[in-house]
């Protein structure tokens, strides 16, 4: 019975989340741009599987990932063995980002690169970031330190990289800290850093997404001066004439996506059963509450991709094609300003990072203004970004300052607010940015 009132408050987020993306969507086809019926039902469809795939995902990823993160971080810690700590560290980065959501829809979308190649090179650069978090709870390493030595190397790849690698690379920085990175990440840090006693502890779990979002940067950069790519294909039409072949498209989704799925989940559950044998040794009960967790994932992740990818991201290619055309085009910013908006508002990353703002902070710092924050920013970028996409202006001369002022600023204010800022970067972006506004600016 608690069980199923979680999930009817995951779904009514999930609602909450898809909704009106989905309604101003469905207005811009009724008004402005007019779109194939059986796009458009197609859209529909995919909807509700986005509403049920992100409920049961969440549910899921609470019920399992949180509690594995919070499991493994304090037992590593308690074995004081540094070099079990980081290579265990690494292998959990890449499991855990090889499943996530928003990673897989940014891999399809970039079409110039591998997928599997993407996939692979994003979530080693998150598990090497994940073990120096390791280091830096551990040792107390300054956050702020990191990120100037980081990022200083990131610009400084960035300046030799070709233009067409560049916005790849800080996508998949954004996309890697969703749903199923977040929760993790964040679980794995208290666990780590509940061993230490000292006063700051609670605050350096704080920092591991936003150090984490690096590690992509620099992986792809590093991909993209090495890797080969191939010339992007046209999106091919997406219009369907009856609802048998809406069927067919679905059906044949399902398949591809449920082994897809399998593939990226499995590296993680082998890792937990292993884990579970040699060291958690956790009782029936709780073990079978994360088995099922897992489930709720699977079967919510299959939903999600499969609703993405046939229904969704199509009509967003459809509409920003046809908006990039004549006086449209100048709709565009205040469109991207109104769905950025709307989509911080409901990321369930979001939420997670908000409420542990409001605990650590014992309520000086409240979740309501947290996401109001979010939201101004959010929705300026999101105009910022659609004018750049307009403009062709390079991605450089909005990244160069706003990091330059993001980490001068950090000199002025509390290590917390520090590790909270660049976090909140990182959690951002998530599903809904990922399978609409990346189609939509394409």
């Amino acid at each position: 019975m608690y069980q199923k009132q979680i999930l009817m408050e995951k779904l009514k987020e999930a609602t909450a989340s898809v909704l009106p993306i989905s309604l101003i969507v469905m207005a811009i086809s009724f008004v402005l741009v007019p779109v194939d019926a059986g796009l458009m039902l197609s859209f529909v469809i995919a909807t509700a599987m986005l509403i049920l795939g992100m409920g049961l995902f969440t549910l899921g990823a609470d019920m399992s990932m949180s509690r594995i993160g919070n499991y493994m971080g304090s037992k590593l810690t308690k074995s004081r063995k540094l070099p079990l700590i980081l290579t265990v560290s690494f292998a959990l980065g890449v499991a855990i980002t090889v499943a996530e959501p928003d990673l897989q829809v940014l891999a399809g979308n970039v079409p110039e690169i591998d997928t599997t190649v993407l996939i692979l090179t994003v979530s080693v650069g998150v598990g090497f970031f994940l073990m120096l978090c390791m280091v830096r709870i551990l040792f107390s390493i300054s956050l702020r330190t990191m990120l100037i030595v980081f990022y200083a190397i990131v610009f400084a790849a960035a300046f030799l990289s070709d233009e067409s690698i560049l916005s790849v690379a800080f996508d998949s920085g954004g996309v890697t800290t969703g749903p199923m990175t977040v929760p993790f990440i964040m679980a794995l840090g208290v666990g780590v850093a509940s061993i230490r006693s000292d006063e700051n502890a609670k605050a350096d779990s704080f920092g591991l997404v936003g150090l984490c979002s690096i590690g992509p940067i620099l992986s792809v950069l590093l991909l993209g001066a090495i890797y080969k790519t191939q010339p992007a294909q046209g999106e091919s039409g997406t219009g369907v004439a009856t609802t048998v072949e809406l069927g067919k498209d679905y059906l044949h989704a399902l398949p591809e996506y449920l082994w897809e799925v399998t593939m990226a989940l499995l590296p993680i559950v082998v890792f937990f059963l292993i884990f579970q044998v040699i060291s958690l040794k956790l009782r029936k009960l709780p073990f079978m509450r994360i088995v099922i967790g897992i489930l709720y994932t699977y079967l919510g992740l299959v939903l999600f991709l499969t609703g993405v990818n046939v229904g969704f991201s199509p009509l967003g290619y459809a509409l920003g094609a046809a908006l990039a055309e004549g006086w449209k085009v100048y709709l565009l910013a205040p469109l991207a300003m109104l769905m950025g908006w709307f989509i911080i508002n409901a990321e369930p990353a979001v939420h997670t990072l908000n409420k542990q703002v409001e605990e650590l902070s014992a309520g000086a710092i409240s979740a309501k203004a947290m996401g109001m924050s979010l939201s101004i920013a959010v929705s300026a970028a999101g105009g910022l970004a659609m004018l750049r996409v307009i403009t062709g202006i390079s991605i450089m001369y909005f990244l160069v300052p706003g990091y330059l002022i993001a980490l001068a600023l950090s000199f002025f204010v509390p290590r917390t607010f520090t590790a909270i800022a660049f976090d909140s970067g990182g959690v951002a972006s998530g599903p809904l940015t990922a399978t609409f506004m990346l189609p939509f600016a394409t």
